[in-house]
């Protein structure tokens, strides 16, 4: 039998706000659509727990999901689902 893994959302990236680079783009150049949905997780630097919400966002004709939110003072945190 075949044991799949679950998606999850894991961190790709902390940037600043207004630079960080997320699917080779940066992000802060595009225009970001809500879900609704939210995330919890937890920062990989202190371990805070935060709820960040899941945005789309489309570049060069593909759409992207991602989650993000502001760790500090102009510090955001990306997520992203992997395997």
């Amino acid at each position: 039998m075949k044991v799949y893994k679950a998606m999850t959302w894991q961190h790709e990236t902390t940037g600043i706000d207004g630079h960080a680079i997320l699917f080779g783009v940066n992000i802060f150049d595009y225009d970001w659509i809500r879900t609704g949905n939210k995330i919890d997780i937890k920062d990989p630097l202190y371990g805070q727990r935060y709820s960040f919400p899941v945005y789309k966002v489309l570049i060069k004709g593909q759409e992207y999901e991602f989650a993000a939110g502001e760790f500090s003072n102009s510090v955001f945190g990306f997520y992203v689902k992997k395997i």
